[in-house]
């Protein structure tokens, strides 16, 4: 019997994916639920099939990419992979990404997992599989009205971890709030980090910095050097608490219009902006080998790598260029701001803002990205679109940068399309992401 429910349960979130898709909606969700309703049990029994481990990979930002980028290097090993690779991380998504990837007898042929999970949804998916391993990415303060301050996040987090065994975590080192994390879990874990200091850092910054204070004895944390927001080389001088050494050291960085650095004696290039994707990279690469993967494929993996799902998405339409990304909260709206300013051109900007459930629907993490620095991105036009593209407009207001108001971003996009300077960047927070995506994708398919 258990086996029938399992057969269907596959054939209705196929055939509910089929439909969603005809009809352009995403549908993965959907899908998952439907699965769990008709047998209950599915993810555990699939989870089961997995042959040679499963990595989750949690954390604020980055969880997408460095999950899409494991997948692909695990796949370019010859490895059979499952992976939600849309991004869609709680319980339902997780349980879609099995189900979507099994045959319809209700088998499932996958040498590895790669599941990214939502963090506060690591304790509702744990029940169903311990997983193998976990990458830890980053903790930074994401949407107050649903997580809450970062400490709940991280009690979520450690109860997840007692929940999984022996499950290796590889954590962002430079970040002391996971570090913490990992190291109280009472898992084992191994590190990966930037070694030696990249940028000199920016005097005048107003960057947010999480954990300030050490969370074994309390005191003011001291840091040799930051990368970015709190992520860097820090030690406590109550403690002795500090940066542990990097099984995974990044050495020889190199950020501008692409992205290389050397880890293991090897040299590792993509074709990316954005010096926040050297932790995504670096966690896909330290994960993979701590796994036991050899990874003689990983550039040529980087190399093909397709961003997708608006993870600075390139369309090419007309003759404009657009780079569609996501933007949800500080550390990551600054990290933005970062990679566009790596781009010298003049550029049009559209900035999205949201207050949507999944959103959060305090948006007063507004006031605390670093906007001032959009005078030095060679900005030809900045347009806020939006439901809160008012707040947007005002933020921008109170650092003296003029602003286009234009609420429905198609219109927004195609107006930059019509008299843009051809270099088109569009800024979203969450539920901006797949509905802008799906409108790009169409002007795309308009002017092929």
């Amino acid at each position: 019997m258990s086996r029938v429910r399992r057969m269907l349960a596959v054939w209705a979130a196929k055939l509910i994916g089929a439909a969603c898709r005809m009809s352009g909606k995403q549908g993965v969700t959907l899908a998952g639920k439907v699965a769990l309703k008709i047998c209950p049990d599915i993810l555990d029994k699939l989870a089961a099939q997995v042959r040679g481990g499963i990595f989750v990979v949690c954390g604020t930002n980055g969880k997408t990419t460095t999950n899409n980028l494991l997948c692909s290097a695990l796949e370019y090993e010859g490895k059979k992979v499952v992976c939600n690779h849309t991004g869609s991380n709680m319980l339902n998504g997780v349980v879609s990404a099995f189900v979507l990837a099994a045959d319809l007898k209700g088998d499932l042929d996958a040498d590895y997992a790669c599941i990214e999970v939502d963090e506060a949804s690591t304790v509702r998916v744990f029940p169903h599989f311990k997983p193998d391993f976990m990458i830890l990415t980053n903790l930074f303060r994401d949407q107050l009205d649903r997580y809450g301050e970062i400490d709940i996040t991280m009690k979520l987090l450690k109860k997840a971890m007692g929940m999984a065994g022996d499950m290796t975590v590889v954590v962002n080192a430079d970040d002391s709030l996971s570090t913490f994390l990992a190291m109280d879990s009472g898992n084992p874990y191994v590190t990966y980090g930037i070694g030696q200091q990249v940028f000199e850092e920016d005097k005048d910054s107003r960057e947010i910095r999480e954990g300030q204070f050490c969370k074994r004895c309390g005191e003011k944390m001291k840091y040799r050097f930051y990368h970015y927001s709190q992520l860097g080389d820090y030690y406590c001088p109550g403690c002795g608490f500090r940066r542990p050494a990097l099984d995974f050291d990044a050495r020889d960085v190199k950020a501008g219009g692409t992205l290389s650095f050397k880890v293991e004696g090897r040299r590792i290039q993509a074709n990316y902006r954005g010096f926040y994707n050297i932790y995504n990279i670096l966690a896909a690469y330290a994960g993979a080998r701590t796994a036991g993967l050899a990874l003689k494929n990983f550039n040529k993996a980087l190399k093909d790598y397709n961003p997708q799902n608006g993870r600075n998405e390139v369309f090419h339409i007309g003759k404009t260029a657009v780079t569609l990304n996501l933007a949800k909260n500080p550390a990551g709206f600054n990290q933005n701001i970062s990679a566009v300013m790596e781009d010298p051109t003049p550029k049009d900007l559209i900035v999205l803002i949201n207050d949507n459930d999944q959103d959060g629907t305090d948006v007063s993490w507004l006031w605390d990205v670093d906007f001032d620095r959009f005078k030095d991105i060679h900005a030809a036009s900045i347009t806020v679109s939006g439901i809160r593209c008012q707040d947007m407009r005002l933020r921008l207001k109170y650092v003296d940068i003029p602003s286009e108001l234009e609420p429905d971003v198609e219109k927004a996009i195609r107006r930059k399309l019509s008299d843009g300077v051809g270099n088109l960047y569009v800024l979203v927070n969450y539920t901006g992401l797949y509905s802008t995506h799906n409108i790009l994708k169409r002007i795309e398919g308009e002017s092929a």
